[in-house]
């Protein structure tokens, strides 16, 4: 059986890139991604970044101008460094101009982010379920009130609505525990990051399986997924090279090669991939970090969709 009959997979817009970006990649990766049977297309939210990168929002909007049916999923916004009412609305836009395709993944990012923004890192936690609970009041509300420690709306509305119910599809980031099983709660799935390792992926699969569980949410209603970085080449030498461009210059972190990204010849790659859906994967998205009209053609091979 091929992969693509055992999961759903999600494909990477080239939208942060180490060469300068190509408008014309996008268009086309994100064409040819949806002919080809990929479910979703995603960025991620890199504001402040030594490469190349554009707005996910406006990637995303971009993509669903010029798809019909595939998802558009952004893992993950920062959500602390947004107030919860924009970010409300903007994922109620790009939901209605997709006509209901929207995937808002949020997480709490990292330090330098609150550095960088000149956020305060102290009950940030507190602050980012507060951030939560005001989109979604917005999102399934006729008019909203709500009464937090940071975030307060007094009978106030975002009138546009999502198609979907009861709200936009919320997924959350992050690999520390407690982020594993908030995740569990709080939103309708959870993918891990790039940087995850497989063990690390193995271990937070766990742990959301016992959150959900406990919580009597059946686990057919929640996605776990997980980010991937791939590179798919006949000869194993090109593919390692490709990747490891990636995982030194922009994560600082050549021993991911090894431990978290996939990389070699199609049969390699397939058999890596096999071992994540045994693991508990149920969606995974795939991302290709250069080439990438030919190595989503490659990456289709190997997932079974070409």
């Amino acid at each position: 059986m091929a992969s693509k009959d055992k999961i759903p997979f999600g494909m990477v817009l080239p939208h942060r890139t180490i060469d300068p970006l190509r408008l014309s990649d996008i268009r086309d990766v994100a064409q040819r991604a949806e002919a080809l049977g990929f479910s979703d297309l995603w960025v991620t939210e890199n504001t402040l970044d030594d490469n190349y990168s554009i707005d996910p929002m406006v990637a995303l909007t971009y993509a669903a101008a010029l798809t019909n049916r595939v998802g558009l999923g952004v893992a993950v916004v920062v959500l602390p460094m947004h107030h919860a009412i924009h970010v409300a609305h903007q994922a109620l836009s790009l939901d209605f101009v997709g006509n209901g395709r929207a995937i808002l993944g949020v997480g709490l990012g990292k330090e330098n982010d609150y550095h960088d923004f000149q956020v305060p890192t102290e009950r940030r936690v507190r602050r980012f379920k507060e951030q939560i609970d005001v989109m979604k009041a917005l999102w399934t509300q006729k008019r909203a009130s709500y009464d937090g420690h940071f975030h307060k709306l007094n009978d106030t509305a975002i009138t546009l609505k999502s198609p979907r119910k009861p709200h936009v599809r919320l997924w959350l980031g992050g690999t520390h525990p407690n982020a594993i099983t908030r995740a569990a709660t709080l939103g309708t799935g959870w993918i891990g990051s790039g940087g995850q390792t497989r063990d690390g992926f193995v271990g937070s699969v766990a742990l959301l399986r016992t959150a959900l569980d406990k919580a009597g949410i059946a686990r057919s209603s929640f996605t776990i997924s997980k980010r991937v970085f791939m590179a798919v080449e006949e000869k194993p030498g090109a593919a390692r090279e490709q990747l490891l461009r990636w995982c030194t210059d922009v994560y600082r972190n050549p021993g991911l090669m090894d431990t978290g990204a996939i990389h070699g010849t199609p049969e390699q790659c397939r058999e890596k991939i096999e071992a994540l859906i045994a693991a508990g994967a149920d969606h995974l998205l795939l991302n290709p970090v250069a080439q990438f009209p030919e190595q989503l053609e490659a990456a289709a091979a190997v997932v079974g969709l070409r």
